[in-house]
């Protein structure tokens, strides 16, 4: 898309669905294609993604003027952050986010505005558990579950004296340093210094591969 220019976000007639018509790994490679000026990949983006954006809104009871400007803000920053999205095909998410933050800078806004008692409006946000949320949940979880695979990974890829140290040390409850002397034949003066550098090496292969 041509520097200066924001793409048009007039998508607020589609149909509201749950979910949307892009899967994780295009929507990836729609954004890609939307940063290098692709005009048929961002109107994919926004038809594809438009329903979790309408989900996000519609649950936080919003008006429809309130729904449809958080609807056009949403895009408009979306619009403005598309290069700068160091995960791409996690656009989903930061779309859902982004909605929800401002469904909430709404509502704040109509709380300082207009106290009142009424139930329905103090009830605005529903407790349950969100489209947005539960997609957020459910990467927050993938990637949680990435980043401990990689952390056994690079553990077992430490020296032998490394592991046997950093296992002894994970016990529960922790033992003291003078049974770790003893259990390893380390110099209760080398056990504090050596842990270090052994977490210094661990963070240092993690680091290399993106994983903290």
């Amino acid at each position: 898309m041509s520097s200066g220019t924001l793409p048009s976000t007039a998508y607020h007639d589609l149909p509201y669905t749950r979910g949307g018509t892009v899967d994780r790994a295009e929507v990836g490679a729609l954004v890609r294609a939307a940063v290098d000026g692709d005009a048929a990949a961002w109107k994919a983006l926004v038809e594809g993604l438009s329903p979790l954006v309408w989900s996000v809104v519609r649950a936080h009871r919003l008006s429809d003027a309130d729904g449809h400007e958080v609807y056009q803000t949403v895009w408009f920053r979306f619009a403005q952050h598309l290069g700068r999205i160091r995960e791409p095909d996690k656009a989903g998410s930061w779309l859902a986010s982004t909605a929800r933050n401002e469904c909430l800078k709404v509502i704040r806004g109509l709380t300082r505005l207009l106290p009142t008692d009424d139930p329905q409006v103090l009830d605005r946000v529903s407790e349950d558990r969100t489209p947005e949320q539960s997609l957020i949940d459910a990467e927050d979880e993938a990637d949680e579950a990435e980043r401990i695979r990689l952390l056994w990974q690079e553990f077992e890829e430490l020296g032998d004296r490394c592991r046997q140290l950093l296992r002894v040390l994970m016990a529960s409850p922790p033992p003291s340093y003078v049974e770790v002397s003893v259990a390893l034949g380390i110099a209760v003066g080398s056990i504090g210094p050596l842990r270090q550098r052994c977490l210094r090496r661990l963070r240092a292969r993690l680091d290399a591969r993106g994983a903290v």
